[in-house]
């Protein structure tokens, strides 16, 4: 359900962008995230980094192309999410608060949380998310540089790297687990 929810407005902005103008398919993503904020913090979660983010990002360039340039190309929109992702999931990274850690503390108990490899799981994780959004890039600006390429193509990588992500994170720790077994974090040495 948390992989749902985080793609969520990802998912209705680029359904969106495709029958509506770009405006209303900024402010409707806004509006998206903004509800799984609310509704994330009402049952008792912390507020995540990627879901505010994403409501700044989405509000942001809402604002900024219905008041101040709304010449923007759909490409163009697309990739200043994907800039603005990015940023989020590397900023995550260089303030080592991998933005997959709010979402696993939630999901497993304190115990698991205080596991060596759990920390470095989450490094993976946002890794994985990062590299996943360096395609959504790469494939949007093939599509500006080279605009004889079919629109579809870009779509189609965007579509892929981000259902690859999700895959990864719900595989990622069945793996671990597997591999390392649910063992105890160390006991500290008693004199």
């Amino acid at each position: 359900m948390a992989s749902f929810l985080i793609i969520a407005p990802f998912g209705a902005f680029a359904i969106l962008m495709m029958v509506s103008s770009v405006a209303i398919s900024l402010f409707a993503a806004a509006a998206l995230s903004l509800g799984i904020v609310v509704w994330d913090v009402i049952r008792g979660g912390s507020l995540k980094m990627l879901a505010a983010g994403s409501v700044l990002i989405f509000s942001a360039l809402g604002c900024y192309i219905t008041l101040v340039d709304g010449n923007w190309s759909t490409v163009a929109v697309r990739l200043a999410v994907d800039v603005g992702l990015l940023s989020i999931v590397l900023l995550s990274l260089a303030i080592r608060l991998p933005f997959t850690l709010q979402y696993a503390r939630e999901m497993v108990d304190a115990e698991t949380s205080k596991l060596p490899g759990f920390m470095k799981a989450n490094y993976i994780l946002t890794w994985a998310w990062a590299g996943a959004f360096v395609l959504m890039l790469v494939a949007d600006m093939l599509i500006i540089y080279m605009p004889s390429l079919p629109l579809w193509i870009g779509f189609a990588v965007a579509f892929a790297a981000r259902n690859s992500a999700v895959a990864f994170t719900k595989w990622y720790p069945q793996y671990r687990r597997a591999k390392y077994g649910a063992a105890k974090p160390a006991e500290p040495l008693k004199p």
